[in-house]
């Protein structure tokens, strides 16, 4: 009854009644649980929309991985993390918006877990400034969002990765209209189902979703500059094998854009550290990283025994 009130006076009245409104039908933000000042068909307090802050401090100018520290070096081989510099991945650039922890992840577990679709539209906003920021980004881009399984598209009932793409083209059509961007969902498909990411090695990843990704039509993506868009860049293990589909087909070239990045609890930082250094320093191997958000694993981004 609550619920059907609410839809009724958003309606119907103005905001000068909206206080009114929320002290006879209060409810709380869903991140942090703050009695709303004023009826809204999103639940989300205004301080939770503002604590969104983008990364900080050197980053992987590949992947998006987090350094200790940058390294000088030669130009291709500036600030790059060491996974990136031995198996290069076949994107470009990937770029996120924040780290995949505190409210970000919370306000994604609410869009991919309880339907709240109108978050993505909010988000789109943030992933429209993190493309923008990609050097020499073409003015021609075909967007692709990461794919899901079609057993878990009809359970869910949306892909989250299509609602962040076609938000972030709406934003970045109305403030740059020389960008020419054309969302093209079934470009790239999931031939299979694979398990949750969760609790899983990188190289345990790379294994699970080794070949789940297919181009039905490879005319449609040869020589065209392609836009990868995903929630959440954890190992990479996804946007690698998707970006590897798409060049195989003959993608010109591929970039890949998220919302959230979860980053290690310990970084790579010199190209010099060999398998013995980090043994030596004590430092942990790259199939020992383990990536965490606030005191608990931060590739918990899909519920226990579910498969994507």
């Amino acid at each position: 009854m609550v619920r059907v009130l609410r839809s009724t006076a958003l309606t119907t009245l103005h905001l000068a009644s909206d206080s009114l409104s929320a002290v006879l039908f209060p409810s709380d933000c869903r991140v942090c649980g703050t009695p709303l000042a004023r009826l809204s068909l999103l639940p989300i307090c205004d301080s939770c929309w503002n604590d969104l802050p983008a990364q900080a401090g050197p980053l992987c100018l590949r992947c998006g991985e987090a350094l200790t520290f940058a390294l000088p070096g030669s130009a291709e081989n500036e600030a790059l993390c060491r996974p990136c510099r031995t198996t290069p991945p076949d994107f470009e650039t990937a770029v996120a918006h924040g780290v995949y922890r505190g409210t970000l992840r919370s306000l994604l577990h609410l869009l991919k877990y309880d339907g709240l679709e109108p978050i993505a539209r909010r988000l789109g906003a943030l992933l429209a400034q993190q493309i923008l920021a990609i050097p020499a980004l073409p003015q021609n881009l075909t967007v692709i969002p990461v794919p899901l399984y079609r057993r878990k598209r009809r359970e869910r009932g949306f892909n989250q990765a299509e609602c962040l793409a076609r938000a972030a083209i709406a934003v970045l059509r109305h403030r740059h209209p020389t960008l020419h961007l054309q969302l093209e969902a079934g470009l790239l498909a999931r031939q299979r189902a694979t398990e949750s990411q969760a609790g899983l090695t990188p190289h345990q990843r790379r294994a699970n979703v080794r070949g789940a990704f297919f181009v039905p039509r490879p005319d449609k993506v040869k020589g065209r500059d392609l836009l990868l868009i995903d929630d959440i860049y954890t190992t990479g293990a996804t946007a690698r094998a998707c970006a590897t589909a798409l060049k195989r087909a003959g993608a010109a070239r591929v970039w890949v854009a998220t919302i959230a990045r979860a980053q290690k609890e310990f970084a790579t930082t010199t190209v010099a550290e060999s398998a013995e250094e980090r043994i030596e320093t004590g430092l942990p191997m790259e199939e020992d990283f383990v990536y965490w958000d606030n005191g608990g694993r931060a590739d918990h981004d899909r519920r226990p025994g579910t498969s994507t």
